[in-house]
């Protein structure tokens, strides 16, 4: 393996504080030393005249877990080399009697196909092997693990069921996941009472681990959703991440300053809380999240036959139009099944019920019916304000909750880091540049135990980022999500480097 030695670049270490002129030499896998000036000339140099040196990027918050073991690049090409998986409740583990309801239930957000699952937590890292592009921390979800147990089935589960459950817990902890994920806008995990997720914590908090989770509401029960999880953390002594902390819809935005109030206070109590944000206003998920969760009782199938069936339908088309925080022209369809909608794909509800001569709640219900629920959104969620006093949060670390579709995704698979380096931080000002690298390397790998990542330090593993801080940004758009970030020069993983759209790119090499 090639060493590399990284000449007069400013380096920025990932651990809060402002960047220094420095050289870094990497040998293997490691850093082997971070000096004013460094001779090495076996090495192989590069000028880094104008470039900014930081650790890999850490995305904690990502839905790729079958993508990691494709050997995709998008992530790397925007400077990352650590990904944790297994988040909001969705793992591709463990198993479910019938496995066709754990790939139901989780192909929306993993963008799988009926050909995927392990029998544990080993399993599943076993498979990445070498394959992976990135360094992969996986958690285990909370609703893969109810669909283990008792299927799509909602409400309380037995005794004998939740004993099932913490031994399952307790054996992919044991195996290396990381943490326990909840989803609990999703079904089934929605319908989990406290007392559920409180045995359940207590296994993740006696092994150390971390928890994160998808609240209950980001809308109109946004503060009451966190409140909920800080008492669980409370009760059990779990570290507690609170996922992609925003507030939904217009009427919702005042929430989130009362929201922040509540885990800076549990913090100042000694809980240990903190949360997660994206950078960008618009969110995605699957379209069913409009829905209220319990039609999903029994599964997919169980949701078409409601919406088949006109007294049913009538119940959930009201129940939608009673609860709705988004405006019909916020959400836009990112992905069909069929090949027969995909002209709707980047259309939004209201355009395509103007379209089919309907209502636009009629528009989403037909085509839920028409695509067999298998239709993925794109929805505008938060104010400016909101999103810049989320991100400069002391307690926040920086997420690109980004998940593939077959169809057009959001941006920020593509562009996330980038975009905060450049047109959040450096255009906008909201953070200093070692502010937002920090948020991105060292807190998030403070938060996930990763001791030898985020961090330029001797003995650290060979994570590095080499860019131009004057140029580094994201061109993707909504309209336009997969366009390649730029100001880039330089991704190493581990000591190797990843292949860029750069003069200087190198292929991975053993």
């Amino acid at each position: 393996m090639t060493d590399f030695l990284f000449c007069g670049g400013e380096v920025i270490d990932g651990s809060g504080a402002p960047g220094f002129r420095a050289d870094l030499l990497t040998r293997a896998q490691r850093i082997l030393c971070i000096a004013p000036h460094i001779e090495a000339p076996a090495a192989l140099r590069i000028d880094c005249t104008g470039l900014t040196l930081a650790p890999g990027f850490i995305d904690s918050h990502t839905h790729s877990d079958l993508q990691v073991l494709e050997g995709r690049t998008e992530k790397l090409r925007q400077g990352v080399t650590t990904e944790v998986v297994g988040n909001c409740g969705f793992s591709a583990y463990p198993p479910a009697a019938n496995p066709a309801e754990l790939r139901s239930f989780a192909n929306g957000i993993l963008c799988g196909d009926e050909h995927w699952g392990w029998l544990s937590t080993d399993a599943y890292l076993q498979a990445l092997g070498s394959s992976s592009t990135a360094h992969v921390v996986s958690l285990v979800g909370h609703g893969s693990l109810r669909i283990a147990v008792a299927g799509n089935r909602q409400g309380p589960l037995t005794e004998a069921e939740l004993q099932t459950m913490e031994g399952l817990l307790t054996e992919a902890l044991q195996d290396g996941a990381a943490g326990f994920s909840t989803g609990l806008m999703y079904a089934p995990g929605c319908s989990a009472p406290p007392e559920e997720l409180e045995r359940l914590c207590r296994v993740v908090a006696w092994h150390g681990a971390i928890y994160t989770s998808h609240i209950r509401s980001y809308f109109s029960g946004l503060v009451d959703a966190v409140e909920e999880q800080i008492e669980l953390a409370r009760r059990t002594g779990v570290r507690l991440q609170i996922s992609h902390l925003q507030a939904v819809g217009a009427s919702n935005w005042p929430l989130q300053a009362r929201a922040l109030d509540a885990i800076e206070q549990a913090r100042g109590e000694g809980i240990d809380v903190e949360f997660d944000c994206y950078p960008y206003i618009a969110g995605s998920s699957v379209l069913t999240q409009v829905l209220p969760q319990s039609a999903l009782d029994g599964g997919t199938q169980a949701l078409m036959q409601r919406l088949r069936e006109p007294a049913r339908r009538q119940s959930l088309r009201a129940a939608v139009l009673a609860s709705m925080p988004w405006r019909w022209c916020d959400i836009c369809i990112s992905s069909v099944g069929s090949v027969a909608n995909s002209a709707l794909i980047g259309k939004s509800l209201e355009e395509i019920a103007q379209s089919r001569a309907c209502e636009p709640v009629d528009a989403m219900l037909d085509l839920l019916v028409e695509e067999n629920g298998d239709v993925n959104m794109l929805c505008y969620n938060q104010s400016a304000e909101n999103l810049r006093a989320s991100l400069t949060h002391p307690l926040a670390t920086i997420i690109s909750d980004g998940f593939y579709v077959k169809g057009r995704p959001h941006p920020r698979l593509h562009g996330t880091f980038p975009l905060l380096l450049g047109s959040i931080s450096r255009e906008r000002g909201w953070l200093s540049l070692h502010e937002a690298v920090h948020k991105i390397t060292g807190k998030p790998a403070l938060r996930y135990g990763l001791a030898e990542r985020g961090l330029l330090r001797n003995g650290c593993f060979a994570d590095v980022v080499a860019f131009h801080s004057d140029r580094i940004d994201s061109p993707a758009t909504y309209e336009s999500p997969e366009l390649a970030p730029v100001g880039i020069e330089w991704v190493l993983r581990q000591g190797r480097p990843a292949p860029l759209p750069s003069s200087r790119r190198l292929a991975f090499s053993n």
